[in-house]
């Protein structure tokens, strides 16, 4: 009885260990961000880029621009793979199957992959930082 009682207490004075995200958290960033673009929310959409929008390559206003033409997109990601760990940083690559209706009607089919990336939790201020945001993309149209 008296190791039951320790161990429940034990239990509710230990901090609850934040689970890190893995590879299914990298691949769920990768739907995130299409279903922003898809449902109009490009400032969201930027958000889910590194260095708050800025591994996009573009600014706020180029990124949104950036789909002007575009009606609806959709994405299919596959397993990630190349999971890579430095002292504090990790790299994951989300291959994708990216569908787009331009609004003039055209349909394209891009194939690659997404490299994603976090700081291990509890080394940066910001906590924001150990969830995966997009680093950069490899992109092609499937003909």
């Amino acid at each position: 009885m008296r190791a039951l009682v320790l161990t429940a207490l034990l239990a509710l004075s230990a901090p609850a260990l934040a689970q890190e995200p893995g590879p299914q958290d990298a691949r769920d960033t990768v739907s995130a961000y299409y279903a922003a673009i898809e449902r109009g929310d490009f400032r969201t959409a930027y958000g889910l880029w590194d260095r708050g929008g800025q591994a996009s390559g573009k600014s706020y206003a180029s990124f949104r621009q950036g789909f002007a033409a575009t009606a609806h997109s959709r994405v299919e990601t596959r397993t990630p793979r190349n999971g890579d760990a430095g002292m504090s940083q990790r790299w994951i690559e989300v291959p994708v199957d990216v569908y787009a209706t331009l609004k003039n009607g055209k349909r394209q089919h891009f194939r690659g992959a997404y490299t994603l990336h976090r700081v291990v939790a509890g080394v940066s201020s910001n906590p924001a930082d150990s969830n995966w945001h997009l680093s950069k993309a490899k992109l092609v149209a499937v003909r």
